[in-house]
C-alpha cells in the first residue's frame, strides 16, 4: 500500500461542515485491493488482539462489535486504515471518532480517500502514517510496537496541544459561539474577528495591563506594595551575594523559603530551609533563574491558591506537593509507582492528576533528608516529592472556595486591585482560609499573572469550578460574540468581480472592508498580498485585522479541497454558478461533485443569515435543499418561476428586468438603477456582469445598516479598470488597434466574454487563447471551437505553468477544437505571452479588438502597460518635430 498524499482540512469541508478538523489521505492499496479483510487468515484475530477497545466502534452495523462484524464480512483495508487511526488517538488521549472511506467517482481502482478526526494536527499526520505501516504488519503477521505509537501520539499531543488554561478559555469562547484563531504553535489566541477581537496568552488577556505582570513578575515590588498596604506578608529581604545570605540568616533565622525575585511557576524555589548546607544548596539554585534572590521566613501551614478574575474573587483551592506515605514495607520508588497507578493520573495534562515522576528536584528534596528513592520510610511517613503544589509536577488540588471568610475574599480583591491585575493567582500559606489571614498568623507568599486553571477546573477533590466563564464574560461583555459580518462568496466563474463589487458597495456605506480575491488580499482597498489569495490562509489574514468591521471572502474550490474554509460560520454566502472546471482535479471527477464542493460556503451560514443562490443554475439552486437558512435568489429573468414560486411565498431575490437591477421583496419591486447606467456593465453589453451586479446588489441589501442610497452610489462608483478590476474587462486604446485583457479560463468564462465581445464595434476581432494543462482534453477542445465561432483571427498561446502537459499537446487540443467549427480560421502560435504581446504590438491590424486570455493577470497588464508606455513615447518625437 501507499500513501498518496496527506492533507490537514482545518475547516467545513468537503466531508463534513460541523467536523472541520479531518485529515484526509489519498491512499492506494496495490495489491490489497484485491484482498478482502475475509481473505486475508487470522487478521481479525490481530487486529481484536492489538485493539480491543475497538469492540466499541459501531460502524454502519450500528451496534457495539459492527466494526469487527464488517471486517468477519470482508471489507477493504482502506476502511480498516481509518478505524486504527482513530483508535490510535482514542488511546493516546484523543477522544475522535469520525470517519469515512470512499473512492470518487471516475478515480483509478484502489485508491481511497481515508477521512478521519483529529484533535491535534501533528498527532493526526502521524496516525495517518501509523495506521498504514499497522495494518501492513498485521495482514503480514508481523510484530509491531504499539506501545511506541501510543507514547509518541501524547507527546506529540502535549507538544502541540492549548494547555489546560488557555484551552479552557477557547472551549467558553466556543461555546458562545465566539471564534478563535490560534496565532502561533503556543498560547497565543486570538479570540472574536476583526475590530471585535481581543487576545489571550495563556491567562494574560489582552485586557491586562503590563504594568500589573510587570509588577507581579517582580517578587520584591510587589510585596512592598502589599506591605505598605497592610497586607500580611513574609518578613524577608533581596540578597545577591553569600554575605547577604550569611546577613539574612541572621537577621531572619530558620526555617527559610529562598526563590528567585522573578521565578515562576516554583522554578528554583527552595522551602522549608533548616540549616546553612540547605541554604546554599537554595541559594545556588535561585541563581539559575534571577541575578536577584529573596530569602524570607517561611510561614507554616498549608498552601492556598486564591482566583481573582476582574477584580472579583472566583475560587480557592488546596495545594499539596507530590508525596507519597511510607507503608514500612516498600521503597519510595514503589509508592510512586503505586500512585502513578490511579486512574486519575495520566501523562503531561491528559488527566485531572499528572504521573509524578523523579527527578532532580525530587532527588535534592530527597537528598535534603538523608534519603534515596531505594529508601523504605515508615508506616505512615509522608514523603515529599516536589518542593512545590504543582499539579504539572504531580500535585493535587481540593477546591476550599466556599469555606473562604469573607475577610479573606475582600483581602484577595483587594491584592487585585493594588497590583493591578484582572485575571490574577494569589498564593498564601496559612492554617486555613476559614478565618482571616490577618488573625491565623498566615501570610501572601505571591501574587501571579497568568495563574493556571487546571487546578480550579479539574481538582482532585472537591467541587471544579468554571473559572473560564469569568475571563469570557470580561473580555466580551453583554453577550457580543467578538464578531465582524462576512459575506463568503463561491462559485465557478464571476467570484472575484461579484467581491470586488461588494466589497465597493460595502466601502459606500462607511464599512471598514478587508476582502480577498483571486489577485490579492485588500484591507480598506490596500493591496496588502498579491498572487491567488482565495484560500483559508488568506481569509485568516483578513479576519486577524485588527481595523477591519466587514469581510468579503472569495472561497475557490482549491482552498476547500485543500484545507477547509477558514471560518465556521459566516452571515451571508453567494453562489455565483457552478460550471465544469477543474473537473478531474483533487479527486473531483464531475461536476456534481464540483457543486458539492461549492455548497460547503453556504452550509455554513448561520440560521438567521442568507445563501444568495443563482435561479438560472441548476446545481446552484439545487443547493437550497437541506440549508438551515434563509434564502435569497436572483436570476437575470424575472420571469423565472423559480423566482416567481420563491418571491410568492415572501422570499426575497435581486432580477434583471426591463433594463433595470431590481430587488423583489415579495412581489413588491425596488429599483436599484437602469444596468446602462452601471459602468461595469458597459451600456449593459456585458451581460455577465449585469449577472454579477445581482448577488453583491443583494448581499449588501441583506445588511440593515447599508441602504439603497449606498448600494446605488457603490454601483456608480465602481468603474472598471486594470487597477480596480485587474484581469476583468481591461481596454487598452493603441494608436491603431485595442487590447481587451481578461482572466477567461474556462469555456464557460470564454463563451461569456466572447457574447460581450461581439456586442462591440470594431472591425476585425483577434483571439489570444491558450489552455490549462491540468484541465480535461474536452475542457481544452472547447475553448478552441469557442474561439473559432467568435473570432476573425486566433493566436494561440502557452500558459507558464503548463500544469503536466507539453505545449505542443495543449496547442494540438487547441487546434483540433478550431478545426471541428471553422478549420478555415488563421491560426498562428507564439507559445510565450510576452512574445506574442510583442508580436501583435509590431504587427497590429488596423482598428481590430485583440482580446487576450490572461495567464498571469499582473504579468500579462505589466507587459500592456509596458508597451503603451512604449507607444506614448514613440509618438513624442513626432509631435515636437510638428
Amino acid at each position: 500500500m501507499k500513501i498518496l498524499e496527506i492533507k490537514v482540512l482545518k475547516g467545513p469541508n468537503y466531508w463534513s461542515v460541523r467536523r472541520p478538523k479531518l485529515i484526509q489521505m489519498k491512499l492506494d492499496l496495490e495489491e490489497m485491493e484485491q484482498r478482502p479483510t475475509n481473505t486475508i487468515p487470522g487478521f481479525r484475530e490481530r487486529l481484536e488482539k492489538m485493539f480491543p477497545t475497538m469492540y466499541g466502534h459501531r460502524c454502519s452495523v450500528g451496534t457495539p462489535g459492527g466494526f469487527f462484524q464488517r471486517v468477519d464480512e470482508g471489507t477493504w483495508m482502506g476502511h480498516v486504515i481509518e478505524h486504527i487511526a482513530l483508535e490510535l488517538q482514542t488511546v493516546a488521549g484523543m477522544d475522535t471518532g469520525f470517519g469515512r472511506t470512499r473512492t470518487p467517482e471516475g478515480e483509478k481502482e484502489g485508491v481511497y480517500y481515508v477521512v478521519f478526526s483529529y484533535m491535534e494536527e501533528d498527532a493526526g499526520v502521524y496516525a495517518a502514517k501509523a495506521s498504514v505501516a499497522i495494518a501492513e504488519a498485521l495482514i503480514d503477521d508481523k510484530p509491531y510496537d504499539l506501545a511506541a505509537d501510543i507514547q509518541r501520539l501524547r507527546e506529540i499531543r502535549e507538544d502541540t496541544r492549548l494547555g489546560p488554561s488557555t484551552g479552557c478559555i477557547v472551549d467558553e469562547a466556543a461555546k458562545r459561539g465566539i471564534p478563535y484563531i490560534r496565532l502561533n504553535k503556543h498560547s497565543l489566541v486570538q479570540l472574536g474577528y476583526g475590530v471585535n477581537q481581543k487576545r489571550i496568552r495563556a491567562t494574560i488577556a489582552s485586557t491586562t495591563s503590563n504594568i500589573a505582570v510587570d509588577i507581579a513578575c517582580d517578587k520584591e515590588e510587589t510585596k512592598l506594595l502589599l506591605e505598605a498596604a497592610e497586607i500580611p506578608v513574609p518578613r524577608g529581604t533581596v540578597i545577591r551575594t553569600e554575605v547577604g545570605l550569611e546577613e539574612a540568616i541572621s537577621k531572619f533565622g530558620y526555617p527559610l523559603v529562598i526563590k528567585p525575585i522573578d521565578g515562576n511557576h516554583g522554578k528554583g524555589n527552595t522551602t522549608n530551609i533548616t540549616n546553612r548546607e540547605q541554604a546554599q544548596r537554595a541559594f545556588e539554585a535561585a541563581k539559575e533563574y534571577s541575578r536577584s534572590v529573596i530569602v524570607e521566613r517561611f510561614i507554616t501551614g498549608y498552601d492556598f491558591r486564591c482566583l481573582v478574575i476582574n477584580y472579583k474573587f472566583v475560587c480557592a483551592a488546596l495545594r499539596t506537593p507530590a508525596s507519597v506515605v511510607g507503608d514500612g514495607e516498600h521503597t519510595i520508588q514503589w509508592l510512586i509507582n503505586e500512585v502513578n497507578k490511579d486512574p486519575r493520573r495520566g501523562y503531561g495534562h491528559e488527566k485531572v492528576l499528572t504521573q509524578i515522576t523523579v527527578d532532580q528536584f525530587t532527588q535534592k528534596m530527597l537528598d535534603d533528608i538523608g534519603y534515596t528513592i531505594e529508601t523504605i520510610p515508615a508506616k505512615g511517613e509522608r514523603v515529599l516529592l516536589k518542593p512545590t503544589a504543582n499539579l504539572s509536577t504531580g500535585g493535587t488540588s481540593t477546591d476550599v472556595t466556599d469555606e473562604v471568610h469573607p475577610a479573606n475574599i475582600f483581602m484577595f480583591e483587594r491584592i487585585a486591585k493594588i497590583i493591578g491585575l484582572d485575571i490574577c493567582g494569589i498564593d498564601v500559606m496559612a492554617t486555613d482560609l476559614r478565618s482571616p489571614i490577618s488573625e491565623n498568623g498566615g501570610a501572601i507568599l505571591e501574587v501571579n499573572a497568568a495563574p493556571g486553571f487546571r487546578m480550579h477546573i479539574e481538582p482532585a477533590d472537591g467541587l471544579p469550578r468554571n473559572v473560564a466563564e469569568p475571563v469570557v464574560d470580561m473580555l466580551f461583555p453583554k453577550g457580543s460574540a467578538g464578531r465582524i459580518p462576512i459575506i463568503a462568496i463561491t462559485g465557478t466563474n464571476g467570484k472575484t468581480t461579484t467581491t470586488r463589487l461588494a466589497a465597493h458597495i460595502a466601502k459606500s456605506a462607511n464599512k471598514k472592508v478587508g476582502y480577498t480575491t483571486s489577485d490579492g488580499v485588500y484591507i480598506q482597498n490596500q493591496l496588502m498580498m498579491k498572487g491567488d489569495c482565495t484560500g483559508p490562509i488568506s481569509s485568516q489574514f483578513v479576519l486577524k485585522d485588527p481595523t477591519v468591521d466587514f469581510a468579503i471572502l472569495e472561497c475557490a474550490r482549491g482552498g476547500i479541497l485543500k484545507a477547509g474554509l477558514a471560518f465556521r460560520n459566516c452571515e451571508v454566502a453567494v453562489v455565483t454558478n457552478v460550471a465544469a472546471d477543474h473537473i478531474g482535479l483533487g479527486g473531483i471527477n464531475t461536476v456534481e461533485a464540483m457543486a458539492k464542493v461549492k455548497a460547503v460556503v453556504p452550509e455554513t451560514v448561520f440560521p438567521h443569515g442568507y445563501a444568495v443562490l443563482n435561479a438560472d443554475d441548476d446545481l446552484v439552486y439545487k443547493m437550497r435543499d437541506g440549508l438551515k437558512c434563509n434564502i435569497a435568489l436572483f436570476s437575470m429573468d424575472e420571469n423565472n418561476p423559480r423566482i416567481k414560486e420563491h418571491c410568492a411565498a415572501h422570499g426575497l431575490a435581486c432580477v434583471y428586468e426591463n433594463g433595470y437591477v431590481t430587488i423583489m421583496k415579495g412581489t413588491w419591486k425596488i429599483r436599484v438603477l437602469p444596468a446602462r447606467d452601471i459602468p461595469l456593465t458597459y451600456e449593459a453589453k456585458a451581460v455577465h456582469n449585469i449577472n454579477n451586479c445581482l448577488p453583491a446588489v443583494l448581499s449588501a441589501y441583506l445588511f440593515r445598516d447599508i441602504t439603497i442610497e449606498d448600494i446605488r452610489t457603490g454601483l456608480q462608483t465602481f468603474v472598471p479598470s486594470e487597477n480596480l478590476t485587474p484581469g476583468r474587462l481591461n481596454f487598452f486604446h493603441f494608436k491603431n488597434f485595442t487590447m481587451l485583457a481578461d482572466f477567461a479560463h474556462n469555456p464557460h468564462g470564454l463563451r461569456l466574454l466572447c457574447d460581450f465581445v461581439s456586442k462591440l464595434d470594431f472591425p476585425m476581432r483577434i483571439g489570444v487563447i491558450s489552455g490549462t494543462g491540468d484541465r480535461r482534453d474536452d475542457d481544452i477542445r472547447e475553448l478552441g471551437a469557442i474561439s473559432a465561432t467568435h473570432f476573425d483571427e486566433i493566436i494561440i498561446r502557452c500558459d507558464k505553468n503548463l500544469r503536466g502537459r507539453t505545449a505542443d499537446e495543449i496547442i494540438g487540443l487547441l487546434k483540433e477544437g478550431i478545426e471541428s467549427v471553422n478549420p478555415d480560421v488563421p491560426v498562428a502560435v507564439i507559445a510565450n505571452e510576452n512574445e506574442a504581446l510583442e508580436y501583435i504590438y509590431a504587427h497590429p491590424k488596423q482598428g481590430a479588438l485583440y482580446t487576450i486570455m490572461c495567464d498571469v493577470v499582473a504579468g500579462a497588464l505589466d507587459k500592456i502597460r509596458e508597451l503603451k508606455q512604449r507607444e506614448e513615447m514613440e509618438e513624442k518625437p513626432l509631435a515636437l518635430s510638428q
